[in-house]
């Protein structure tokens, strides 16, 4: 009788566990369902998927974010309450890598992207960068609509280095003369809100910098992240009157060629760039 009664309690312990594991969200979650639920705590006010978070070596960039896990649990645990909001707008997996393009309510609008970091599973290092949200630019794009779909993933790798190239040629070496190659001056839609679309909006955005005597310096390539026509890089370099800046910039390619451009540029004196693991 007694070891009927155990075999018993071991299949009602099995059957709950079970039940605990469905409940638990589903399983399998890819990177990108995980990253997902973290942010969605901005909405929530909850901190029940920070399990997807690996609380001993997690590190935040944003130095706004605290930092560390405990940063990251006290400012979504107070999200709520704060009226602080996210809408995500892309996201993008590449390995360990995800990226997500969101609309914020961080102490009013903003736009923002989050790089995360994954290692067995949790997420162990996240960037984030936010930009005070803009007026529709010359061209009446704003800094979140465009294309969402997710095509061509068959030729992520080949996207991720022409990015890759346009980056080193254009923004750090200013080939400017290389500007063709890479970019479909007929087609490029561009949401910085001091640009409009195709070459004649980059180059209106230029005498803007130099009329107002601001720079734009971009120094090194950080990373290259990719999905299919999606490519989103980060950068650093010198921005504005000279103040040492992250650059964080997502393309959308047709045919070999950039077609569309979002980004967020932030000081330096609120992120960093070191890779703590």
């Amino acid at each position: 009788m007694m070891l009927r009664m155990a075999w018993v309690l071991i299949a009602f312990n099995v059957f709950l566990l079970s039940g605990c594991v469905t409940m638990m969200g589903n399983t399998p979650r890819t990177n990108a369902d995980k990253a997902l639920a973290v942010l969605d705590n901005f909405n929530t006010g909850e901190t029940r998927t920070l399990s997807y978070v690996n609380p001993k070596i997690y590190v935040q960039h944003n130095k706004a974010m605290g930092g560390n896990f405990d940063g990251l649990k006290k400012v979504l645990s107070g999200a709520k309450d704060k009226g602080y909001a996210q809408e995500t707008q892309r996201i993008l997996e590449d390995g360990e890598f995800v990226v997500m393009h969101s609309k914020y309510n961080i102490d009013g609008p903003k736009a923002g992207f989050d790089v995360f970091r994954f290692k067995d599973g949790l997420i162990v290092e996240q960037w984030t960068g936010l930009a005070d949200e803009s007026k529709p630019n010359r061209s009446k794009r704003t800094q979140f609509d465009g294309e969402t779909t997710i095509s061509d993933v068959e030729k992520t790798d080949a996207n991720k280095t022409i990015v890759r190239n346009y980056v080193n040629d254009v923004l750090i070496k200013e080939k400017i003369d290389m500007l063709a190659h890479y970019i479909n001056a007929d087609k490029l839609q561009q949401h910085n809100p001091l640009m409009g679309d195709g070459l004649d909006g980059m180059g209106l955005m230029l005498l803007y910098l130099r009329d107002n005597k601001l720079v734009m310096n971009y120094k090194k390539l950080n990373k290259v992240i990719g999905e299919g026509n999606f490519v989103f890089t980060m950068g650093e370099g010198e921005f504005g009157k000279n103040e040492p800046s992250t650059y964080y910039d997502l393309y959308r390619l047709e045919d070999g060629k950039i077609v569309e451009h979002w980004d967020v540029i932030q000081s330096n004196s609120k992120s960093d760039w070191t890779t703590k693991q």
